[in-house]
């Protein structure tokens, strides 16, 4: 049943295309960035939390360039204080 409902919400028709939902990394970035700040943290907090050597991926997080990982978007939601789904900006093509 969930799979027929899901094919009958993105299945083509001649009026309506469908529209597949992505994540806008760029914007996604802006909140991690912009949650950061919310939460006084600063980058190298953010690296200290998570154990990294280096702030790179933060920083590629921020700025949209590539996306946490599932287990690093748990570990931020708790980290901030917010559920998963208000770290992740969605948009469709």
């Amino acid at each position: 049943m969930f799979k027929d409902m899901y094919i009958d919400k993105y299945e083509k028709s001649p009026r309506t295309p469908y529209r597949v939902p992505y994540i806008d990394m760029t914007a996604t970035g802006r909140n991690i960035a912009r949650l950061r700040q919310e939460a006084g943290l600063s980058v190298s907090d953010v690296q200290r939390i998570f154990g990294f050597t280096t702030p790179q991926a933060i920083y590629k997080w921020q700025k949209g360039l590539s996306l946490p990982t599932i287990d690093n978007l748990i570990v931020l939601a708790d980290v901030f204080d917010v559920r998963m789904d208000d770290i992740i900006v969605k948009a469709s093509a």
